[in-house]
């Protein structure tokens, strides 16, 4: 301690003697705090796995896991799920493994689990009653896996550990690289009443008709991932951030009752042998029918299933390449339709399920927003390389598997609906289908980066809506919008997080994940990037990544690297900090032409020890409330008769021809641009001439580059300006457009209107 402060005493003793001998204070130094420095210090090193770049390295690898399962679906009073499987994983890392990560996310819902154990309970305003018995009370739903075997495949028993949802396999010897292991993991498990507890998958119980509506994933025991930025991918499962995992292929055989009409991931290889040899005809006819859905299983087929209770069993067989994952949906209720969708490259199968309780709404709208899902992803991504997508109806669900998800949207039981659930159902099916290409295919570790899956997809489904409405004559209202996160980002710091920020430790998951990360994609296409070049990159980033597993620094690095422009300030303020932008118009002033000295010049003559007319011919501007300002610089005389200097020099370079072709300006106004926010932002200024015509400016966000308080530009113009805005369409989320008018309005107070909007 003595030494620490005999040396800050020196440090005192030298600075006072250096500035008593200088008579100055010696300069502090300081950081590089540009919001336009290069983001070194955030971005890891680029290397042989991933490139400066943004592509994937000489190097890069990925491990697989490839899966053979026999799965029985017990559809009883308390379902449940039996599994046996073979996993095949595959070490291509250059990595010897001394065991190996499984997830078991069903333990989520084991007695006393992780996820209850972190949870703050606080105040419970609303629970359903099934959730609050098996909360609060030792009866009701326990669930959570039972794991009966791990072997290998000579039935010798291997060694394991269960942490809450993840199990550790240690293996009898390393695993070295190139090599493979199989084993087996035998299981079973209660499935969840979803309906009760809003739980990802599970079954839905129908009172009405005692039947059950199954939407199944995350049911069997899957590999983690494995990769060269986190060597193990094993976060617990907690519920918000959702999953890594590893391609391989699935051979799946799924036994349900008879009467169940049964699809998941993968082509279903025994079609001919589970469906009706007339519901297999209209299957091939649906092959061939691109402009309307087809039925496969009908209303009046589905309602007579509801009332048989199967006893027998019948045996689905799937087989899927390269995928992630495997879901799968199955119900005596459910009603079926299909339509072919011609991509570019290959046609490709858009599907619904649902029951009867969700008609007449899911047999117009389900199927055809799948159609346009495929069309339009393709479109903006890759074409949609999987055979299939289906959509199935569940209650207030929104989920999303290979080829699968889980959508909510049902009319009232008199079958009308209102534009909200119509429009809600048309959203989410969008989005839950769109989440085939992120993250299923352009495979983003989603249990740390939410925002790659949730925000890059919020975005592709928004173009594709737009497409929608021109099909369907009306607006969806999508969100992703700029404008629509702004009371989000005028909210409470402390409540608040950057879009770069671990899954499960986000405040508001719906802005900071889905709607910000799209808005800032929606900015970049529309003023930073535009639609050129920001298309090229997006698509870059999709097809260097496809059946890949990317990062942040990947996806920043590919659309700088794709478009050639740095977007490094833009990833810095946007993505990795709460910043707000909030810029406006300080001042307006109009300039006048004159070729005379202004006391301005004359200083600067003198400054430089000379005469004002050692100067060459020159033309200067000046506002009125300048000292050298005359009244009669005002006058309707043209540029040309107000300026000599500048008639005699286009007369000395320019033909009359010429001459009267260029378009003098008659007005000059200086704007003084102003950001009272922390963020810098491309200034898109609207300019409103006096004979009502209209033009936009769009200034590039460097405008700031030295100076992210005050910037000024000179704006010439042939015709009068009689207003100017401040991006009237917010596409830069601008927390307070009241300082983004000249001249300025009087804002109505709030209830000024409300009131007007009433009509009191």
């Amino acid at each position: 301690m003595k030494s620490k402060f005999f040396i800050a005493l020196l440090l005192l003793v030298s600075t006072a003697f250096a500035q008593e001998k200088t008579g100055k204070a010696i300069p502090k130094g300081h950081y590089n705090t540009s919001k336009f420095r290069q983001m070194t210090d955030l971005l890891p090193t680029p290397n042989q796995y991933r490139t400066a770049a943004g592509a994937p390295g000489h190097a890069y690898y990925q491990n697989r896991a490839n899966y053979n399962m026999s799965i029985e679906l017990i559809d009883r009073q308390k379902p449940q799920i039996k599994g046996h499987e073979t996993i095949t994983y595959i070490n291509n890392s250059p990595d010897n493994l001394d065991y190996l990560w499984v997830q078991l996310d069903q333990n989520k819902r084991a007695p006393n689990s992780y996820t209850d154990q972190i949870k703050d309970d606080g105040s419970n305003v609303m629970l359903r009653p099934g959730k609050f018995i098996s909360q609060y009370t030792n009866e009701g739903y326990k669930g959570g896996y039972h794991i009966t075997n791990v072997s290998d495949l000579k039935g010798h028993k291997l060694s394991y550990t269960i942490n809450h949802t993840m199990m550790r396999i240690d293996l009898p010897r390393p695993l070295k690289p190139k090599e493979r292991v199989n084993f087996n993991i035998d299981w079973w498990y209660d499935i969840n009443n979803f309906a009760e507890d809003w739980g990802r998958s599970g079954f839905e119980h129908f009172k009405d008709d005692g039947n059950n509506l199954y939407i199944i994933a995350q049911f069997y025991p899957r590999m983690a991932v494995y990769d060269d930025v986190n060597g193990w991918q094993n976060l617990q499962f907690i519920q918000t951030g959702e999953f890594a995992l590893p391609f391989g292929d699935f051979k799946v055989n799924i036994t349900a009752p008879a009467d169940h009409i049964l699809d998941g991931t993968g082509v279903l290889t025994n079609r001919k042998e589970v469906l009706t040899r007339q519901q297999f005809q209209r299957y091939l006819k649906a092959k061939k029918t691109f402009d309307k859905p087809v039925m496969i299983v009908t209303e009046k087929e589905a309602r007579q299933h509801e009332k048989s209770f199967a006893k027998t069993t019948k045996t689905w067989r799937f087989d899927a390449k390269n995928v992630r994952d495997f879901a799968f949906a199955s119900s005596r209720k459910f009603i079926y339709d299909m339509m072919a969708v011609k991509l570019p490259t290959k046609t490709v199968m858009a599907v619904s399920m649902y029951p009867k309780e969700a008609q007449p709404l899911w047999e117009k709208y389900s199927t055809r927003t799948v159609a346009n899902t495929l069309e339009q992803y393709s479109k903006h991504l890759f074409d949609f390389p999987y055979p299939k997508a289906i959509s199935v109806n569940a209650f207030r669900q929104g989920m999303e598997y290979p080829m699968i998800c889980w959508n909510y949207g049902r009319p009232n039981k008199n079958g009308k609906y209102s534009d909200r659930t119509r429009n809600g159902m048309i959203k989410v099916i969008t989005h839950e289908v769109g989440h085939n290409w992120f993250p299923m295919i352009v495979n983003s570790d989603e249990r740390q980066w939410m925002w790659m899956d949730e925000g890059l997809n919020t975005f592709t489904e928004l173009l594709a809506e737009q497409a929608f409405e021109k099909k369907l004559g009306f607006k969806l209202h999508s969100r992703g919008l700029p404008k629509q996160v702004v009371p989000f980002m005028k909210g409470d710091q402390s409540k608040m997080h950057p879009i770069m920020v671990n899954s499960d430790l986000m405040y508001n998951r719906g802005m900071t994940a889905y709607s910000k990360p799209s808005a800032g994609l929606y900015m970049l296409r529309e003023v930073i990037m535009g639609h050129q070049l920001f298309d090229k990159a997006f698509k870059t980033y999709a097809n260097r990544w496809k059946f890949k597993h990317p990062e942040p620094a990947d996806f920043f690095r590919t659309m700088e690297d794709a478009s050639a422009i740095d977007l490094d300030w833009f990833w810095r303020g946007w993505f990795y900090t709460t910043r707000v932008n909030d810029m406006g118009i300080a001042k307006v002033s109009k300039f006048y032409v004159t070729d005379k000295p202004t006391q301005r010049i004359k200083n600067m003559a003198k400054s430089y020890g000379m005469k004002v007319n050692d100067f060459p011919p020159f033309v200067s501007l000046i506002t009125e409330d300048s000292p050298d300002f005359k009244p009669n610089m005002k006058s309707k005389k043209s540029l040309l008769q107000r300026a000599t200097n500048l008639k005699q020099f286009l007369n000395e370079n320019f033909t009359k021809a010429e001459i009267q072709h260029l378009k003098m300006p008659k007005y000059f106004y200086r704007v003084a641009f102003e950001q009272k926010g922390e963020l810098v932002m491309p200034i898109v200024l609207k300019i409103t001439y006096k004979d009502g015509t209209t033009k936009q400016i769009i200034y590039p966000a460097k405008i700031w580059r030295f100076n992210d308080k005050k910037v000024s530009k000179m704006i010439p113009s042939q015709k009068e300006i009689v207003k100017m805005e401040l991006d009237p369409e917010n596409l830069t989320a601008d927390i307070d457009p009241s300082n983004n008018v000249w001249p300025k309005t009087k804002q109505k107070s709030e209830f000024e209107q409300l009131k007007n909007k009433a009509k009191f």
